[in-house]
């Protein structure tokens, strides 16, 4: 697989060795290995046939940019290559290279091939989420009781927990390793039907061969060939699709709260890491913007291989080369993103008082539902609300806190001097008190994905 210098920049070297056409290539030779030695063991070629195609099914010793000409020309990769192959075994034996590719299909070969070199992405992903989570979940726990605003709309809104906020981005991401698990559990299956699906080259035995071929690649067998049924194996392309997202929406945030003015975060920084060429005071989050560039990509590839999913009776024209194309390229951003997040939030810088100055720099604004609330217990909700409305255009009117005006308000109203506890008045202004429901909901959701995350490093990666 030839990578554009963007693309490498946007992705990670071993994914993109994963993909790399040497590693296809040999996914492919492996495929032929195991079909020829599972039909020497159901009898349908001599074991001596299956041990010398065996010994030559590897990719060193073919001319591999050759092999990749020859496959535009012939339409399909397989062609030349299981050329190449019956060439080199008639090498040793003529005889032998007879039964190179029996009863198999070019689909057959490449489709398995992807399912091979899909499975080693998938461990990368596994292995990046799980540390990536780790990350996440030791911050949120650190960071329960540490305030910062909430904002909506691009707004500040509310005070909640920093942790909480972890923990908004931590669930998706251990939803989508679970996902991930159990949709390649299902996709990750051998493609094996001959010319249209049946084996009947195979005839009785095709079953079996499939069987033992699965085996020997440590992959599912399939119920039936799947050449142009594409939903499990377009499903699971949707779960990273989806995990990219997350991805994105952590990036949008981190890189909003790295803004200069808002610099509640930071990308770590150090050895030309986010320097800028004309401007030395800039820290660019540029792990945020390498995980952007992939959720900003991802959508496309996704909607690429929806598109591809309408092929054509028994094989595709065209659509299943435009998913092949576009496969690879769905998992290089997902993995450049994670790697790029994993980078920064092993260093990320935290400000926790440049959050509690920002929530200070609202005059206590952030508050006014709290207080409304609390006053309408005495006064009802209508007149609680017009109050604070007033109060909080007195209070960016004077520049002053909404607790010292909310409270020189109470104290001129006899009525409601009498109905209010100052004390728990003021109380409802402390940005600590304010992460209350917060915590609470993170502490439990957190006790609850670690849980989840602790069994999911337990058990296998796919």
């Amino acid at each position: 697989m030839s990578v554009s210098l963007f693309d490498s920049f946007l992705s990670t070297p071993d994914m993109i060795a994963v993909f790399d056409d040497a590693s296809v290539v040999q996914a492919m030779f492996r495929f032929e290995d195991a079909l020829a030695q599972a039909q020497a063991a159901e009898q349908i070629i001599p074991e001596a046939a299956a041990r010398t195609i065996a010994s030559v099914c590897n990719a060193q010793l073919y001319d591999i940019p050759a092999i990749i000409h020859a496959g535009r020309r012939a339409g399909s990769l397989a062609i030349p290559l299981v050329k190449e192959l019956t060439k080199t075994v008639a090498l040793y034996s003529e005889e032998s290279a007879t039964h190179v590719h029996w009863g198999s299909t070019s689909q057959d070969v490449i489709d398995t091939a992807m399912v091979l070199v899909t499975r080693d992405a998938l461990r990368l992903i596994d292995r990046d989420l799980g540390s990536l989570s780790a990350h996440l979940l030791r911050l949120a726990q650190t960071h329960l009781a540490t305030p910062v605003l909430a904002r909506t709309l691009m707004q500040p809104a509310q005070v909640t927990s920093f942790g909480f906020k972890l923990t908004g981005w931590l669930a998706p991401l251990v939803r989508a390793r679970s996902q991930l698990r159990t949709v390649s559990a299902r996709a990750l299956q051998l493609q094996l039907g001959g010319a249209v699906g049946t084996l009947a080259v195979m005839g009785s035995a095709g079953p079996a061969v499939a069987a033992r071929m699965a085996q020997q690649l440590d992959i599912k067998a399939a119920d039936a060939a799947w050449h142009t049924q594409r939903d499990e194996w377009v499903r699971l392309g949707m779960e990273v699709a989806v995990l990219v997202g997350s991805l994105g929406k952590l990036a949008t945030d981190l890189s909003l709260m790295a803004q200069g003015e808002i610099a509640e975060l930071a990308e770590p920084s150090g050895n030309g890491r986010g320097g800028s060429s004309a401007m030395p005071h800039k820290r660019n989050p540029v792990s945020a913007m390498i995980a952007l560039a992939a959720a900003t990509r991802t959508p496309h590839q996704a909607a690429a291989l929806l598109a591809s999913m309408g092929q054509q009776h028994e094989r595709g024209l065209g659509n299943w080369q435009a998913e092949l194309a576009e496969w690879p390229a769905l998992f290089l951003s997902a993995h450049g993103a994670l790697s790029a997040l994993n980078e920064a939030f092993a260093g990320l810088h935290i400000d926790s008082v440049r959050m509690q100055r920002n929530i200070d720099s609202l005059q206590g604004l952030v508050f006014a539902e709290a207080a409304s609330i609390y006053l309408a217990a005495s006064i009802g909700r209508p007149r609680a609300h017009a109050l604070l409305e007033q109060l909080t255009q007195q209070t960016v009117a004077s520049g002053r806190q909404l607790a010292d005006v909310l409270g020189a308000a109470v104290e001129a109203d006899a009525a409601l001097h009498t109905a209010i506890d100052m004390t728990q008045l003021r109380r409802l202004f402390d940005a600590v008190a304010a992460t209350a429901p917060a915590q609470a909901l993170a502490h439990t959701q957190l006790q609850q994905l670690q849980q989840q995350i602790a069994a999911l490093d337990a058990a296998s990666a796919p």
